[in-house]
C-alpha cells in the first residue's frame, strides 16, 4: 500500500486512491504475508514465533503456494515469477530452491518458476556490510577518519566474534553521523507527524509522501477494513504493525545466497537484482561487491537505460541469465519512490528483454 499495490491510502487513513504504476497493470500479483506474525498472517502454535528462520519461511512460503494452486487450479500452468526487497533477498531465492527441487523430485513442473528478482537485497552477508559503509563515505555521510577505521581494524567476516577499540571508535562515529537521516533514502524528507488529516490532503504517487507509513497503519487498523480483508484479528494480541512484534527469536540465517541465485540461474531460471541508488541501508555498493563475488563474465556490458527519454538507471547482464539494474533516484523501496521506473523495470523482467538503452 507504500509500494507497488493498486491503492494508495489518504493522509485521512480512511480512503483510498488508485496507484497507476502499480504491478498488477502487467501481471497478476499475490502478496504473501511471512513468516508467520508479519501483518495479518498468524500461527495458532505460539512458540513458532520464536522459532522462526530462513529455512522455516521458505518450507512455509511453499507448503503455502502448493496449497493456493490446489485451491485455485486455474494457476497451475501459468508463468510464475517472484519478487522482493531487502531480506526477501533471503526469502525469494530459497523458495525458488524448493520449487526447483519440488519439480525435480516429482519429476514434472509443479510450480512453473520463470524467474526471480530482488531489490536491494541482503544476499551476502559480509560484501553486504562493507559495500554499506563504502557508500556512507562516498555520499559525504561520514568522516575520512571514520571510514579508515573501519576499512583498516574491522573485521566483516561472517565468523568474527568481536571487533577491535578502533574499529567500534568508527563504527559509532558513523552511527553519530547518519541520525537524522532516513537512512533507506537519504535524500529522502523525513515525516514530522503521527497525525492524520480530517480531510485529504492532496495526494501524489510520483512525490512519496514520507509520512505514508502512518496512513496506512490507521488504515489497516479500522475494523471494518479487518473484516472486509477477512483479518484472523481475535487471533492476535496486538493491532496491525508495519514490522511484527510477534517473532522474537530468528533462528536461522544464511551468511550468503549466492550459490541459489547460480542454481537458480543453472535451472534456467532468469534472476534480476536491482537497486535503487539513494538507499542506505542495502546500497548499490553492496550489491555490487556482493555480485561481483559470484565471478561471472558480463554478456551485455554496463550502460544507461531509459523510460520516457530519461535516464532510468544504468545495467549490465552477465552470462547465465543474471541481469542488474540500478534504478536512478530510488531508495530502498523503489515503487515507492520511482513507480514509472519501478512498473517499465518489472515490465521488461517479465518480458524477458533487455532495458531498453534510448537508442
Amino acid at each position: 500500500m507504500v509500494e507497488l499495490g493498486p491503492f494508495r491510502v489518504y493522509s485521512d487513513g480512511k480512503t483510498l486512491y488508485k496507484n497507476p504504476y502499480a504491478w498488477n497493470r502487467v501481471a497478476n500479483v499475490l502478496f504473501l504475508e511471512s513468516p508467520a506474525g508479519v501483518g495479518f498472517s498468524y500461527s495458532n502454535t505460539t512458540s513458532d514465533y520464536a522459532n522462526s528462520g530462513d529455512r522455516s519461511t521458505a518450507i512455509d512460503n511453499y507448503v503455502f503456494l502448493l496449497n493456493w494452486l490446489e485451491r485455485f487450479p486455474e494457476y497451475k500452468t501459468r508463468e510464475f515469477y517472484i519478487s522482493g526487497e531487502s531480506y526477501a533477498g533471503h526469502y525469494v531465492p530459497q523458495l525458488a530452491h524448493l520449487i526447483i527441487q519440488g519439480n525435480k523430485i516429482a519429476n514434472k513442473t509443479i510450480i512453473n518458476l520463470k524467474g526471480i528478482i530482488i531489490g536491494n537485497a541482503v544476499i551476502h552477508d559480509e560484501t553486504d556490510l562493507i559495500g554499506m559503509y563504502e557508500y556512507y563515505w562516498t555520499h559525504s555521510l561520514t568522516s575520512d577518519e571514520a571510514y579508515y577505521l573501519m576499512k583498516r581494524y574491522c573485521d566483516f567476516s561472517p565468523n568474527a566474534t568481536s571487533q577491535s577499540s578502533q574499529c567500534l571508535k568508527g563504527s559509532n562515529e558513523v552511527e553519530v553521523d547518519i541520525l537524522g537521516l532516513d537512512i533507506y533514502n537519504i535524500y529522502a524528507p523525513l515525516c514530522y507527524t503521527t497525525n492524520l488529516t480530517d480531510l485529504p490532503k492532496e495526494a501524489s504517487i510520483k512525490n512519496f509522501d514520507p509520512c505514508s507509513d502512518n496512513y496506512v497503519h490507521a488504515y489497516l487498523n479500522h475494523p471494518d477494513v479487518q473484516e472486509a480483508l477477512h483479518a484472523n484479528v481475535t487471533k492476535l494480541s496486538h493491532d496491525w504493525e508495519p514490522c511484527s512484534n510477534l517473532i522474537t527469536n530468528w533462528t536461522d540465517s544464511a551468511t550468503t545466497v549466492l550459490p541459489l541465485l547460480k542454481e537458480a540461474m543453472a535451472n534456467a531460471v532468469r534472476v534480476w537484482v536491482f537497486s535503487g541508488d539513494m538507499d542506505g541501508r542495502v546500497p548499490v555498493t553492496s550489491t555490487r561487491l556482493s555480485l561481483n563475488k559470484l565471478r561471472l563474465p558480463v554478456n551485455t556490458s554496463w550502460y544507461p537505460w531509459f523510460v520516457n527519454d530519461e535516464v532510468g538507471g544504468y545495467t549490465f547482464v552477465y552470462k547465465g541469465d543474471l541481469t542488474f539494474a540500478t534504478v536512478r533516484g530510488a531508495g530502498h523501496q523503489v515503487p515507492s519512490y520511482q513507480p514509472v521506473k519501478g512498473l517499465a523495470l518489472i515490465q521488461h523482467f517479465l518480458s524477458g528483454k533487455n532495458l531498453p538503452d534510448g537508442s
